[in-house]
Parts: structure tokens; C-alpha cells; sequence
């Protein structure tokens, strides 16, 4: 079993920053890829960024490019979000979630923190 536990959500003002992490216990951390995904009030939850398993590729999503950096460190089984020139409209439950390398599917889920970004 893979145990996923967030830090570092809160409230920030706009255009300052967060860095969320996720620590993974349970499982070789570096056998997996890694996303952070974020669910808004009344909306689906959408993938912002993604990691590859030894950290060597990484994508976004249009909304956070050039915002946001996805990062990892095997050594201390942690995943982390940097964020910057954070936007009201980036408010939502943010959680990091694991998939084994070659499957479709995240598998393992963080129970979410809450990063509110005021106007």
C-alpha cells in the first residue's frame, strides 16, 4: 500500500507564492510517476502538472505554464508544486496522486489541501 500526505496549502494573496509537497511512504517512491491534480468547487479535477518516475520529464497544463514547477526528490520520497504569480482563479483542493510507470491510470491518492488565492 502507498500512503500520500500533502503540506503546505493555505491562503495567499494574489501574485505571491506556495510550495506545496507531498511526502509518499509505503512503496518505492521512485517507481512512480507522479501529478498534482486541483479540484475547484462545482468543477471536475483537472491534472496541473505531472513528473516522470526519476524526474527527467515533466509537463503542465496551460493554465499554470511558466507558474507553476513540478519537482521531486527520491531520496526523501517527496513530491513538490512550486507556485508563483498565483491567481484567484487558481483557489481549488490541490492533491498528488501515483501511478506505476506504464500505467493509464493514477492509482494512489492524497487526501487534498486547500490553497485559497485572494483578490
Amino acid at each position: 500500500q502507498v500512503q500520500l500526505v500533502e503540506y503546505g496549502g493555505g491562503l495567499v494573496q494574489a501574485g505571491g507564492s506556495l510550495k506545496l509537497s507531498c511526502v509518499v511512504s509505503g512503496r518505492t517512491f521512485s517507481s512512480y510517476a507522479m501529478g498534482w491534480f486541483r479540484q475547484a468547487p462545482g468543477k471536475e479535477r483537472d491534472l496541473v502538472a505531472s513528473i516522470s518516475a526519476r524526474g527527467g520529464t515533466t509537463s503542465y497544463a496551460d493554465s499554470v505554464l511558466g507558474r507553476f514547477t513540478i519537482s521531486r526528490d527520491n531520496v526523501k520520497n517527496t513530491l513538490y508544486l512550486q507556485m508563483n504569480s498565483l491567481k484567484p482563479e487558481d483557489t481549488a483542493v490541490y492533491s498528488c496522486a501515483a501511478r506505476g510507470v506504464g500505467a493509464l491510470e493514477y492509482r494512489y491518492w492524497g487526501q487534498g489541501t486547500q490553497v485559497t488565492v485572494s483578490s
